[in-house]
């Protein structure tokens, strides 16, 4: 009976870690999404960015490719954002997608900038994240898949949420300064 029970454990994780693979690799798939661009006002058609390992590595800083490309986090206030007030656009440090508006963004006290909504809910997505023993939202880039930290649910009106993101994810476009 042991052994049977062990057997179907087995089972159930072979099974989980395939669904999973699954799911990993339906995100990866090349095609076009919809999203909002800030330089042409509205919602356009773009494609996926799907690159190795090493082509994200000749593309960014070691500290840039450990954040976006291996779940990692920067240290709070010591980083680029945090404590930026300028106005504009914050976009992925990986592929250019316009992510959150800096008129969003607030002093959470965390050390990392923090914002109460992004650009388009088209331009992100979330994922569950149960590591480091407990349950979070991941918060991705919908056109790279770029990991940009977390959302909470203690963040200030009008949503109650608070996007906090890495600033080793994100290039900053101050307002007035020419297109991406």
């Amino acid at each position: 009976m042991r052994g049977k029970i062990i057997a179907a454990g087995l089972l159930l994780c072979i099974g989980g870690a395939g669904i999973a693979a699954v799911a990993a690799a339906d995100r990866q798939k090349a095609g076009p999404i919809r999203v909002y661009s800030v330089e042409k006002k509205g919602y356009v058609m773009t494609e996926r960015v799907i690159k190795s390992d090493d082509e994200w590595r000749n593309q960014l800083t070691p500290e840039q490719f450990k954040v976006t490309r291996k779940k990692g986090t920067e240290r709070p206030f010591a980083n680029e954002y945090w404590n930026n007030h300028e106005k504009g656009i914050y976009q992925c440090v990986c592929c250019g997608l316009d992510l959150f508006d800096s008129a969003t963004k607030f002093e959470s006290g965390t050390g990392w900038p923090s914002y109460t909504a992004p650009l388009a809910k088209e331009n992100i997505r979330t994922a569950e994240d149960r590591s480091f023993f407990s349950a979070r939202t991941e918060v991705l880039c919908a056109r790279c898949d770029a990991h940009l930290g977390h959302v909470f649910d203690d963040g200030p009106p009008p949503t109650g949420l608070r996007y906090c993101m890495n600033s080793a994810a994100l290039k900053f476009a101050k307002e007035g300064s020419s297109p991406r």
